[in-house]
């Protein structure tokens, strides 16, 4: 793959970052995408800066990986910080169209005198990156590669995608997405790993990736950004259900047809990378990992501790069937799927995006093989999220929903998971509990949704049901 020679733009000082140290104490913390939301940060280290635009132009423009220090959080062990990616703009002023963009004003170190905002509002600093993919480009430590068989076009225009996200997407002329990753961790990352995979594999289920974006920083590789093909006019599952919901209208058909296009994705997975099999050691061990997840969740939030016992009771009894000689199969899966990590195209085809797993979980966690239920409890989860944004709850059209993409699962895949209702129940436990933390942390007012699920889950004792035809 051939490359465009770049100077390296590396900045090795630490006085652009210490230039920017009052400013991004007050700016990361309110930005969606920031993971360390209540608690203060105490400092920043540089991991890597490059220049992708020289100061001495009318635009400036930095790319910037920085390690955020924050106090752990309350009977956490201390770890390094989380490492952010940035892209800063620099301007002598910022135009009032960029005004949201505005991170503040800088009175000392190199950009002295300069107004500083995040790139990604501003079209130019955003088709910088597109035309160093075209390019196939290596500045400083960053590397831009794409697939050489498909083209980019040049003079596409750039839009940031507003909606609230872990990560920021910039769309491109209506041609492509390019997600660019925040939070970053050195390491395989699964959202440039499994569409690559899928790719090869000819499943045209999830996108496949057209260029991307990795950083080599004293020997660690981390990956950046994806760019994919752009659905024009895909509707998000999320608010495809949500509409739909609020005018009254059955889902049933949309959720099995997006059963059918996971089941497609699981099979295709297990064709593309190795399976493994769950004996009892194996399983002993994911269950063990749900075992003190719960623990750690009902410490941190009181609400759930009288509900323990009962959820504890969904996984003793996956480890039952697994110590009667019970056994699964495990591949690598979405890792974090739900009615947003779906897009239905115009002419009713579901895809599947954003492989990258739940980011607060660590990377080689997100990588390991799992059951495919994994992601079909995240599924049902969702429905029962929707079921719950409207006044009043709607909980049987989610208990339809969730039939509806059980049975279009057993239709593409030829097995049911209803039909294993132990260690369905045990993974949609896990699921269940991971939202209660979550909302408890973030979103106070949608806690009660996952613990009306917790109370049902606690209490079910599952037996073997006839699938749904």
């Amino acid at each position: 793959m051939a490359e465009t020679a770049a100077p390296s733009g590396t900045t090795t000082s630490g006085s652009l970052l210490a230039s920017l140290d009052p400013l991004l104490r007050e700016w990361l913390p309110r930005q969606r995408w920031f993971a360390g939301k209540g608690r203060p940060v105490t400092g920043f280290s540089l991991v890597a800066a490059t220049e992708l635009l020289p100061s001495d132009s009318n635009l400036g423009l930095h790319h910037l990986l920085v390690r955020v220090h924050q106090p752990p959080t309350l009977g956490a062990p201390a770890r390094p910080g989380d490492c952010y990616q940035l892209l800063i703009g620099e301007r002598e002023a910022l135009p009032p169209r960029l005004a949201p963009a505005l991170i503040g004003h800088v009175t000392a170190g190199p950009l002295a005198g300069h107004t500083v905002y995040d790139a990604l509002y501003d079209p130019r600093p955003a088709e910088v990156l597109l035309e160093a993919l075209r390019a196939q480009a290596r500045i400083g430590g960053l590397r831009f590669e794409r697939d050489p068989g498909q083209e980019i076009r040049d003079g596409l225009v750039a839009r940031l995608l507003t909606a609230e996200q872990s990560n920021s997407s910039v769309v491109y002329g209506d041609t492509f997405i390019l997600k660019l990753l925040r939070r970053v961790v050195p390491g395989v990352n699964p959202d440039l790993e499994l569409p690559l995979a899928l790719a090869r594999g000819g499943c045209a289920r999830v996108p496949a990736p057209t260029a991307w974006l990795r950083a080599d920083v004293a020997g660690d590789a981390y990956v950046l950004a994806v760019l994919q093909p752009f659905v024009q006019g895909a509707a998000d599952g999320w608010e495809l259900a949500l509409r739909e919901l609020a005018k009254g209208e059955d889902f049933a058909a949309e959720a099995r047809a997006l059963g059918r296009a996971t089941a497609e994705v699981h099979l295709a997975l297990a064709r593309a990378l190795p399976t493994v099999t769950l004996g009892h050691g194996l399983l002993r061990s994911l269950v063990d990992g749900m075992v003190e997840r719960l623990e750690a969740a009902a410490q941190a939030v009181p609400a759930l501790r009288p509900y323990e016992a009962g959820l504890r009771s969904a996984y003793r009894a996956l480890d039952g069937l697994a110590a009667e000689g019970r056994t699964w199969t495990a591949q690598r899966v979405h890792g974090d799927l739900h009615l947003g990590q779906c897009l239905r195209s115009p002419s009713g085809d579901w895809s599947l995006i954003d492989f990258e797993g739940e980011p607060a979980r660590p990377l080689p966690e997100r990588r390991l093989p799992q059951p495919p239920v994994r992601d079909i409890a995240g599924m049902l989860r969702s429905f029962d999220y929707a079921a719950h944004s409207v006044t009043p709850p709607a909980p049987g059209w989610a208990a339809v929903c969730r039939d509806a993409y059980c049975s279009g699962y057993a239709e593409a895949a030829g097995s049911d998971p209803r039909a294993d209702p132990v260690l369905l129940r045990a993974y949609e436990t896990d699921k269940a509990v991971y939202e209660v933390v979550y909302e408890a942390r973030h979103r106070p007012d949608w806690l009660a949704v996952p613990l009306s699920a917790v109370r049902r889950l606690a209490i079910t004792s599952p037996s073997p049901r006839r699938p749904h035809p």
